[in-house]
């Protein structure tokens, strides 16, 4: 089950998001667009996310636009007042901020009003692997692991988290526990066997 969920035309705080986007931003060009080191959707696919991960984007959105982006631009027009800009240290480090924040509204806007929101809550007891699904699993040489397969923007190797277009994600998707798999890597195929699944239960 996946709802979209994007950030505008939800409610009036999303559309205050949209009308922002729209006139602060429409100036910037297309190359800044992909300046942006974020990881990328594969062509056609849609842009799965947690109910957890689309909260801590739109939150780190709002944050930008309310917060830290009025304060950067007050701290550029201080520093454009002080005199001769182009050896004025404040001004410079300002508009190369301010770029880097306009570049991130624009990613994170982008991103949440394609965001697919689906609840791993709702496989709680599922023995079969789906999106959200923390994995515990072994190769053939006993090589164990385990992984939660979690959306593009919000998985972080580091504690364990793999998007679900990954191969590994890729490999164990619908699998069910005590089903082996085949996961094709640089050095050649490994069988993988599914020893748990493990889904949040809902709040």
């Amino acid at each position: 089950m996946a709802t979209n969920q994007g950030v505008v035309g939800s409610n009036p705080a999303s559309r205050t998001i949209y009308t922002y986007m729209s006139k602060a931003f429409t100036r910037e060009s297309d190359q800044d667009d992909d300046e942006d080191n974020s990881p990328s959707l594969p062509s056609g696919s849609k842009n799965y996310i947690t109910p957890h991960g689309y909260a801590l984007m739109r939150t780190e959105l709002l944050d930008l636009i309310d917060n830290e982006r009025p304060k950067v631009v007050e701290i550029v027009h201080w520093a454009a007042s002080n005199g001769d800009r182009s050896e004025n240290g404040d001004y410079i480090y300002g508009k190369k901020r301010l770029r880097e924040i306009d570049r991130r509204i624009r990613f994170l806007t982008k991103r949440l009003e394609i965001a697919v929101v689906s609840d791993p809550g709702i496989h709680f007891g599922n023995d079969q692997v789906f999106f959200g699904a923390t994995v515990s699993y072994e190769d053939q040489h006993g090589v164990g692991n385990t992984i939660t397969i979690l959306g593009v923007d919000e998985a972080d190797s580091l504690k364990g988290q793999v998007s679900w277009v990954s191969p590994i994600a890729q490999a164990l998707l619908k699998a069910r526990v005590g089903d082996v798999v085949k996961l094709q890597t640089p050095k050649g195929s490994l069988d993988i066997e599914v020893l748990s699944v493990i889904y949040p239960a809902k709040p």
